[in-house]
């Protein structure tokens, strides 16, 4: 009873999205705001209806429904309530329906804030909406359907959740991707109807913009978080390796970043009209092309759980996105010019249109090594794997000029700037970082890639600073104190201050990858109880290994090892392996002491009874790692910085709604 009723849930959601875009067309074409009205209403009402359906499909895990497939293939009667809960998301049909109610929610969301003051593009927006929930809703509802049932017999148990998505960390990973992924639609959404619409005025630039932060902030937890899983539960040392999966959440990431530093010069003076349309219509294709790469499991990757034939309906969905796009981009792009050029390589703008380059040229580099296993099967029948060594060859030194643009870009000024003036702002920064690098090169570090990276980020940190310091001796100045001149800063320049505290958090993140990318220590060996192994400061002693069962049907192997450091006993490490006997799939479960300075990182390979006790351990000292996930969180928070609303931007914005909302009534225009 409770299947079909979500199947009939989903199916009316279908058809409500169907109406939207219908009906919205009607209104359009005949000017009249009641069928507009009644679109965004059906479009509204996908989420609710998506919502309940989502409701159903968990109400169906937690009873443990082994009726229903999907419930079979991802719960099982063992497994903990928050995990059966969470693998709403944890298999392909699932996964699609929750793709579906972020999408419809984040519609929703647009379509009934943006009615006062986005009500010309609206027919449009709501067009383009619906059409892309129209093909997601009719996966879940034609293909994909995780109300279907099993024929037969029903069975006694579920094959239970993949056990590499059982780790906490996936509770928050994959819903930050997929706010991500259906966050870009909605900047999507707004340009194609000011596409469409001709009405391309600064309106939907303004609207783009926000939506943007929104979705890129979302996607960007879900990068961080998926590399901690990855360090966490993949137990390989690492937390990227260039991995399909990951390129596919990352490319959009790229082309949104790219976007939000672009349309800054669209909004100051007027230029890059063409190519940010450009940019917006580039994130949602590639986030649809992500998705195909992620759901159709037509790339192998660690990071994919779901496949199926529904690659092919992807790849005519994009197709077609595309051609409607470069449509619309073709027949606006009189209108797409502007009269402002750039007048010189040093100034703002130029810098900003260097750094959109620089992430293009990152980003056709890594979608090139993504889909090159694809196209070399297509022409030569033969798959062949594009490595980490390819993606750190060409995008490392692209991610230098990054780095270096990132302290240089501020200190330049709208229209032009002197040479001089910018030489005599990076000369000393450029000789502190110097000397920075003469220390580490006095303490042994030999590796002149790692000391040109470092030099950059030393550079462009110190150039970061500054420009808190100076804007706080500015306001000083006025009689504020140092805390209260800083909090007016920050409260005040958001949307300035929240950038360079992104760019504090990418570069303490750069720190740390250089750190554990040229200085990992790793080895392997065989130890007998009692044996010892040294890695750099540390001495880790096998003390053995003992068996229990844990929750559900786990089979649990756990090593004891003393870790002690430059003879200091600092505690006990538990690496493990886990079998699912149901399954028959075995997880390795890294284990790490963790410092400032490094981490030192533990696996049990095997473990054998019959050898007296021995077992075999992969080590890795990775220095500075912890960087990576402390630069994390100043990224995230500089980007709430600059995504949090100005009061007095509010005031205005929520004034001019009334304003418009009360025009009629007040016989305004």
């Amino acid at each position: 009873m409770i299947a079909d009723l979500g199947f009939a849930v989903v199916l009316i959601a279908f058809l409500s999205a169907i109406y939207a875009a219908i009906v919205s067309v009607i209104g359009a074409r005949r000017n009249d705001e009641r069928w507009v009205a009644s679109a965004r209403n059906a479009a509204v009402a996908t989420f609710p209806l998506l919502l309940l359906a989502s409701g159903l499909l968990i109400t169906l895990l937690l009873q443990g429904d082994f009726s229903v497939d999907y419930v079979y293939q991802v719960s099982s009667r063992e497994m903990p309530t928050y995990l059966k809960v969470t693998a709403l998301w944890g298999g392909q049909a699932g996964g699609l329906l929750f793709w579906n109610l972020l999408l419809a929610a984040f519609t929703a969301t647009a379509m009934l804030r943006k009615w006062d003051d986005q009500r010309p593009l609206m027919p449009y927006a709501i067009l383009v909406a619906s059409l892309t929930q129209i093909f997601f809703i009719g996966l879940v509802a034609f293909v994909e359907n995780p109300f279907s049932r099993i024929p037969g017999l029903i069975p006694a148990d579920g094959r239970g959740l993949n056990p590499l998505l059982r780790h906490p960390g996936m509770i928050i990973h994959p819903p930050m991707l997929y706010l991500g992924f259906t966050g870009f639609t909605i900047p999507y959404v707004f340009a194609m109807a000011a596409l469409i619409s001709g009405k391309l005025d600064e309106g939907w630039i303004r609207t783009t913009r926000r939506w943007t932060l929104v979705a890129w902030l979302f996607l960007s937890l879900g990068l961080i978080l998926g590399g901690r899983w990855a360090y966490d539960v993949l137990g390989w040392g690492g937390y990227w390796a260039w991995d399909p999966v990951e390129n596919a959440s990352f490319i959009p990431w790229l082309s949104g970043t790219a976007f939000l530093h672009s349309v800054i010069i669209q909004e100051k003076r007027n230029m890059f009209k063409g190519w940010n349309m450009f940019l917006v219509i580039a994130t949602y294709l590639l986030v649809i092309l992500g998705t195909f790469i992620v759901r159709s499991g037509v790339i192998s990757s660690v990071h994919s759980f779901a496949q199926s034939e529904i690659g092919p309906l992807f790849f005519g969905f994009l197709g077609l996105m595309i051609i409607f796009s470069v449509y619309w981009v073709v027949h606006r792009w009189d209108e797409l010019s502007t009269e402002n050029r750039l007048e010189s390589l040093l100034s703002r703008e130029a810098a900003f249109l260097f750094n959109n380059f620089v992430f293009i040229g990152i980003l056709v580099a890594t979608l090139w090594g993504t889909l090159y296993p694809i196209i070399s099967e297509l022409f030569t029948n033969e798959k062949v794997t594009v490595g980490p060594p390819f993606y750190n060859k060409v995008n490392g030194p692209l991610f230098v000029l990054l780095l270096l643009l990132m302290g240089i870009a501020p200190l330049t000024m709208w229209y032009r700037s002197s040479a001089q003036r910018i030489g005599m702002a990076i000369r000393w920064p450029a000789l502190a970082a110097l000397v920075v690098v003469g220390a580490l090169i006095a303490f042994g570090i030999d590796s002149w890639a790692a000391l040109l990276g470092l030099w950059v980020v030393t550079f462009s940190l110190i150039l970061t600073v500054i420009e808190f310091v100076k804007g706080v001796r500015a306001r000083m100045k006025r009689g504020e104190s140092p805390w209260a001149a800083f909090s007016n800063l920050m409260a005040r320049n958001r949307r300035r201050y929240g950038g360079y505290w992104i760019h504090l958090g990418v570069l303490v993140m750069a720190f740390g990858i250089i750190g554990s990318y040229f200085f990992q220590q790793e080895t392997q060996i065989r130890l007998r109880a009692g044996e010892s192994l040294s890695l750099g400061t540390y001495t880790m002693t096998f003390n053995g290994v003992r068996q229990y069962p844990g929750l559900d049907d786990l089979l649990i192997k756990e090593a004891n090892l003393s870790i002690t450091d430059n003879g200091r006993d600092v505690g006990t490490l538990t690496p493990r392996t886990e079998l699912y006997t149901r399954s028959g799939q075995p997880m390795t479960i890294p284990s790490l002491r963790s410092t400032i300075e490094e981490d030192f990182y533990v696996i049990m390979v095997n473990w054998e009874t019959v050898l007296a006790n021995e077992a075999t351990f992969r080590v890795f000292l990775n220095p500075l790692i912890n960087w990576v996930w402390a630069g994390g969180l100043i990224f995230v928070i500089g980007t709430l910085i600059a995504a949090w609303p100005s009061p007095a931007r509010e005031r205005v914005a929520a004034s001019a709604r009334r304003r418009i909302a009360l025009g009629p009534a007040l016989g305004g225009d």
